[in-house]
């Protein structure tokens, strides 16, 4: 994908299954403890395992990333190529070590410019999870389209789309 400044993505191997595993858990973990509760531990299934990377990074029809900054792992991406230009981000996972410091939306730009022929891009997330609505809504440019399962703290999902020029 390249580099701006100095972040730098790199296709997704089964080698990177295990240290991202670790840094997502965390992500997750971190996030459910902020939003649920202390000690709270909540994530997609398969989250905590290598399961989830797996399934959407190697064996789905889905292009995948380690995010690297300054020679350190601290994330992936995963997006699906849809039909009639629209683009599905599958996820966006973040050591909560480089969390909060607009690392995540320098690497949403370059998201943006590696995919220029998006004419509509989908995500959902938690809907307990107010700092990825922040992250999504104010600092990318996302829309709320619709709540799933509204009003149930383990099922309720946000949908959010973002149309391009």
């Amino acid at each position: 994908m390249g580099d701006q400044g100095n972040i730098v993505f790199i296709p997704l191997t089964e080698e990177d299954i295990a240290p991202l595993t670790s840094i997502m858990t965390r992500a997750f973990d971190e996030d459910a403890s902020i939003h649920l509760g202390e000690g709270h531990r909540d994530g997609p299934p398969g989250y905590d395992n290598g399961e989830l990377l797996m399934k959407y990074g190697i064996l789905a029809d889905s292009d995948a990333f380690t995010i690297w900054m300054d020679g350190q792992l601290i994330g992936s991406v995963i997006v699906f190529i849809e039909q009639d230009g629209g683009y599905y981000l599958g996820n966006i996972c973040l050591d909560p070590l480089v969390q909060n410091k607009g690392i995540g939306t320098k690497i949403w730009a370059m998201i943006e410019s590696k995919y220029p022929d998006a004419r509509v891009w989908r995500t959902d997330t938690p809907g307990s999870s107010k700092r990825n609505h922040h992250f999504y809504i104010d600092k990318c440019g996302f829309k709320l389209i619709d709540i799933l399962n509204p009003g149930d703290l383990d099922q309720e999902t946000y949908r959010l789309e973002k149309r391009m020029m």
